[in-house]
């Protein structure tokens, strides 16, 4: 989205970074050397589709190799350029660094609209843009790991995956060159959700500090917040299905392509999602009003504001006019440079993109580890643990006979406590964990410094200190 004086989307990026560069002191060199992307890979190939050739534009940018393999997902739209996709593994960089993925950061693009196109041909596409990469080691287990984002998801996945396996049949560790994958290709359980599940997580833990709260001009706890949702693609479908079902938030509008659904009583998710995926927008769904102007509702009064779509959709336009007192970035960069200045000056919180969505490689991160470690999370120890749980049960209840039955333990209790972690309990475990240590990190770089004003150049801070220290220690 363009407007008058507005910078790109690489440029906000690059001003962000040189907002907290200006905090640190850090040689101008090694500056440098972090900010700029190291290299980016155009590929032109052409498909035979509907008995012609079709050529196609992809891009493998990698942003920075402080540690390898580096990690970004890969996007299918008409909008993908290189300024885009190199601000974008930009920002996975300062993503996995935050939140301590073992990563730098890489990004891919492919200018092509999914949805002018059936699966096979989809199939065709994804397969050959695949062979391009991988064939320059753009996709490999230890080098350039590829994930699912917009415009893809596990199915693209898991064409990666076996054409990449197709070409290097010995492999042992094939599987883990891309993340993402279904369950029964490699997967692991709670990654689709994972974003969305981030994104609540994020907001569960500003709302354990009564200082983030009265920052943001707010007071309670999330139950009776008011939401509204930019995009019910699956970041957003998740994180407001997560915090209307777990939390008592009401979401009270959802913006889609065609036009936005707004409701003060409340959106039920599932069937607005139903309906999206029946009639190809939220135009017709009866249980709210229709606004074909979304945009607009951007600008109504609710407590939480959660852009999950496009980047730029808040800029120097409509920033003024924004109501949120705190904005949750679930897609990246949705707020521009400019209208990131604006929204602070009014006092806005803004929970920034690098953290607020990196629940997406946090969960490729313990993929990538399940595949190289070749066996799923708990099945060593999930019926030793319950076993464990048994013997405390069982002798809790002898202790209540020798009592003469005083009292018993509750079979919500029981059942709770005897149930081992699976995968996906672990998974969530181990997201939220993450999600916690990494707000606390940005938390106390903005309480405790008075140059810093607010949660994103705390981001910057921190994930930029992390990368700088890697740099020092490889002699940088």
């Amino acid at each position: 989205m363009s407007v008058k004086n507005e910078p790109t989307f690489r440029e906000s990026v690059d001003l962000m970074f040189n907002r907290a560069v200006s905090l640190m002191d850090l040689p101008p060199g090694l500056e440098e050397k972090i900010r700029v992307c190291n290299a980016t890979y155009t590929v032109r190939f052409g498909v035979r589709l509907r008995g012609h050739i079709q050529t196609f534009t992809g891009y493998r940018s990698v942003h920075s190799e402080h540690m390898e393999p580096v990690k970004g997902g890969i996007r299918y739209a008409n909008s993908v350029n290189q300024d885009e996709v190199e601000a974008l593994a930009a920002l996975m960089t300062y993503k996995c660094a935050l939140v301590e993925a073992p990563f730098g950061g890489s990004k891919g693009g492919l200018c092509i609209d999914p949805r002018e196109y059936d699966e096979h041909e989809l199939e065709q596409i994804t397969r050959r843009f695949a062979y391009e990469l991988a064939k320059r080691d753009l996709i490999h287990p230890s080098q350039n790991v590829p994930a699912p984002d917009m415009g893809t998801g596990e199915r693209e996945m898991a064409w990666i995956a076996d054409q990449y396996a197709r070409m290097n049949t010995t492999d042992i560790n094939a599987k883990a060159c891309v993340t993402g994958k279904p369950l029964n290709a490699g997967g692991i359980a709670g990654r689709v959700e994972a974003t969305g599940r981030g994104v609540q997580y994020a907001l569960q833990e500003f709302f354990r500090d009564a200082r983030d709260i009265e920052q943001a001009g707010m007071q309670g706890t999330l139950d009776g917040k008011t939401v509204v949702v930019q995009g019910l693609g699956n970041v957003g479908y998740h994180a407001a299905k997560f915090l209307s079902e777990e939390d008592g938030c009401k979401i009270v509008g959802v913006i889609e392509r065609d036009g936005a659904i707004t409701n003060d009583d409340g959106i039920n998710i599932e069937n607005l999602r139903e309906w999206i995926i029946k009639h190809g927008g939220v135009k017709g769904y009866p249980d709210g009003s229709y606004t074909e102007n979304g945009a607009a509702v951007l600008e109504t009064e609710c407590d939480i504001l959660v852009p999950a779509a496009m980047e730029g959709v808040i800029n120097l336009s409509n920033a003024e006019r924004i109501k949120a007192p705190l904005i949750i970035e679930a897609a990246n960069g949705p707020v521009t440079a400019g209208a990131d200045e604006i929204l602070r000056k009014k006092g806005t919180v803004i929970i920034p993109d690098m953290y607020a969505n990196a629940g997406g490689v946090t969960v490729s991160y313990f993929e990538w580890v399940k595949n190289l470690s070749h066996i799923r999370f708990g099945r060593m120890q999930r019926r030793q643990e319950e076993a464990r749980h048994q013997l405390v049960v069982d002798q809790l209840e002898e202790l209540s006979k020798a009592m003469g039955n005083s009292w018993t333990l509750t079979p919500d209790f029981k059942q709770k406590y005897l149930r081992g972690a699976g995968e996906l309990e672990l998974v969530r475990s181990g997201l939220d964990d993450t999600m916690r240590i990494a707000y606390q990190s940005m938390r106390e770089t903005w309480h405790e410094r008075e140059d810093v004003q607010d949660l994103r150049t705390a981001a910057y801070l921190v994930s930029i200190g992390k990368v700088a220290s890697s740099y020092r220690a490889k002699g940088l």
